[in-house]
């Protein structure tokens, strides 16, 4: 039985802010993918990326993200975990996988500036294409589409835990 919930989606779609109340709620611990990399790899983030490139980056993440071992966790893997195949196969063995949806505007309006925020766009990749590219993706490995809009971080935590614990049934 899977006993893990992997959150997938968009930058500043929730996966920390909900993950950790989610986590308080089923009385699991709550795991940032991105911390887990950057302490295997002895470097943050943005210096993996400038040394190795986008590409080596995805590589790195999903290498890490395939080779978790854990139980009774959140999960909350980086927006782009979704180019990873052997990761993404392996997030779905060891967890349910839930894609917090959110629209393009209300992403937008969260994350301000791309740049600062820390969202990888690839030369001429506006954040509107980013949305449309990873859709698709994001939709496609879930198994349950969260859709938070009009919810609170408190009420979204409490009607996910719900859908989740049906799931585990």
């Amino acid at each position: 039985m899977r006993r893990n919930v992997t959150l997938i989606g968009m930058p500043a779609s929730g996966k920390s802010t909900l993950g950790e109340k989610l986590a308080e709620k089923l009385g699991f611990t709550f795991v940032d993918v991105d911390r887990i990399i950057e302490a295997e790899e002895k470097r943050l983030l943005k210096e993996i990326i400038a040394d190795e490139g986008d590409d080596g980056f995805l590589a790195i993440e999903n290498r890490i993200n395939a080779g978790l071992q854990m139980e009774n966790c959140v999960i909350a893997p980086g927006g782009s975990v979704i180019y990873g195949a052997e990761a993404m196969e392996h997030l779905r063995e060891i967890s349910v996988v839930v894609y917090l949806k959110l629209d393009f505007e209300e992403m937008e309006r969260r994350i301000g500036d791309p740049v600062a925020r820390g969202v990888v766009l690839k030369n001429g990749m506006t954040l509107r294409r980013l949305y449309d590219e990873r859709t698709p993706y994001y939709e496609r490995y879930a198994d349950i589409v969260f859709d938070e809009a009009e919810l609170s971080a408190e009420e979204s935590a409490g009607r996910l835990a719900e859908l989740v614990r049906e799931h585990f049934r």
